[in-house]
């Protein structure tokens, strides 16, 4: 049986300063910005070259749950110095390169309200692999 993530809710105070932030500052993909109902908004993001997306909202039990609370989410990328460049001239704080073992490598960040995020490269994950 194949399972595929593609969605993961992030829980934001404000919809419209984290999807500023994960558009602007993150170069993620707005795929979605609606309103279906009173008091419901669903804004779907992402990452380029990304299978799966975030989610910002309001209105819905997915976007329950408190700001900033969501830590380890992963961007993996091909070059992790070149990454944390772009990001840093995009004014994004993010934290310096670590070797976590193995030729891992990690770097991390924030988004406005505290979820926290990490760029990884991995040695083994090229061409194809990416």
């Amino acid at each position: 049986m194949h399972m595929k993530l593609e969605l993961v809710p992030l829980p934001v105070a404000d919809v419209d300063r984290a999807t500023a932030f994960y558009a602007e500052r993150l170069g993620f993909v707005v795929d979605v910005d609606v309103r279906p109902a009173d008091g419901v908004r669903v804004v779907q993001l992402t990452p380029p070259g990304s299978a799966c997306s975030i989610s910002l909202g309001t209105g819905l039990d997915a976007y329950g749950g408190q700001p900033g609370s969501v830590r380890g989410l992963h961007l993996v990328v091909a070059d992790i110095a070149q990454a944390r460049a772009d990001l840093v001239d995009r004014g994004v704080d993010v934290g310096p390169v670590q070797d976590v073992g193995g030729g891992v490598l990690y770097a991390g960040f924030a988004d406005p309200d505290g979820n926290g995020w990490t760029l990884q490269q991995m040695p083994w994950r090229t061409g194809d692999a990416y």
